[in-house]
């Protein structure tokens, strides 16, 4: 392994991490030498890939959070300095969509959607920000969406939060650049997982996903893990304000036949 791209010795907490592309992440930075807190609101998930941490040899910490409660961030934050004494990586990864007909979309589910995806990164950057800054060279990746770049029929509430999740992504770069914290994003393409399986291989909507997609085919979750590991590590050192996608060439396509 290229020494930079090592992360023994660090800390990171990954929010969202006890499903999906969030603990295919999590496990990743793992393999790569991280300590690592997977959390989400349920307890006995965060329990579940804490123990898959462990089986890696590395040090673990099961604790739920809920990302619409400001205290529920601050003691994760809490309990994740008493167990490991720093916090280096901050990965946002929690995250919530719903398709609707946009006319249909009512204040409440566009303000839930807002608040999970981009408000809940705020808050949790927020908390972790004094613990990421204290040892220099903190780490933040934000997970944001095609979405945040080109419009998928139907998920507006969606599009706009992760559209907005990007945009804080460049601002906290910004400010926080001089205190040694890098934020940058990761827009990941369609990935095929338990929960999505049936829309991407049964539907019209997932046979359009898929010839836009110029590998013709959809991402595996562990073929996000190497851009987390690189932004979370030493070798983006002068990497910062940053979209790293994943999407086997989904935004550089025009017309694939």
């Amino acid at each position: 392994m290229l020494k930079s791209l090592d992360l023994s010795g660090r800390v990171a907490v990954v929010i969202g991490g006890t499903s999906g592309l969030g603990r295919a992440i999590a496990l990743g930075l793992a393999e790569a030498g991280a300590d690592v807190a997977p959390t989400g609101r349920r307890e006995a998930l965060a329990q579940e890939a804490c123990e898959q941490v462990e089986r890696l040899g590395r040090r673990s910490l099961a604790a739920p959070v809920d990302v619409l409660d400001r205290q529920s961030i601050d003691a994760l934050r809490d309990r994740v300095l008493e167990h490991f004494g720093r916090v280096d990586i901050l990965v946002n990864a929690a995250g919530r969509i719903a398709r609707k007909p946009t006319l249909e979309v009512s204040e409440a589910e566009w303000r839930d959607t807002m608040d999970v995806n981009a408000t809940g990164a705020l808050r949790t950057c927020q908390s972790f920000y004094e613990p990421l800054r204290a040892h220099g060279g903190g780490r933040v990746v934000n997970i944001v969406s095609l979405n945040s770049f080109v419009s998928l029929k139907e998920v507006a509430a969606y599009a706009a939060s992760k559209s907005a999740l990007l945009s804080l992504t460049r601002s906290l770069a910004v400010e926080w650049a001089a205190s040694g914290v890098n934020v940058n994003a990761i827009a990941p393409g369609v990935f095929l997982t338990d929960m999505n399986r049936k829309l991407l291989t049964e539907t019209d909507r997932g046979r359009e996903l898929l010839m836009r997609t110029p590998m013709k085919r959809f991402g595996c979750a562990q073929e996000v893990v190497g851009a987390a590991v690189l932004l979370a590590s030493d070798a983006a050192s002068y990497i910062t304000g940053q979209c790293l996608v994943v999407d086997g060439g989904f935004l550089a396509s025009g017309v694939n036949s």
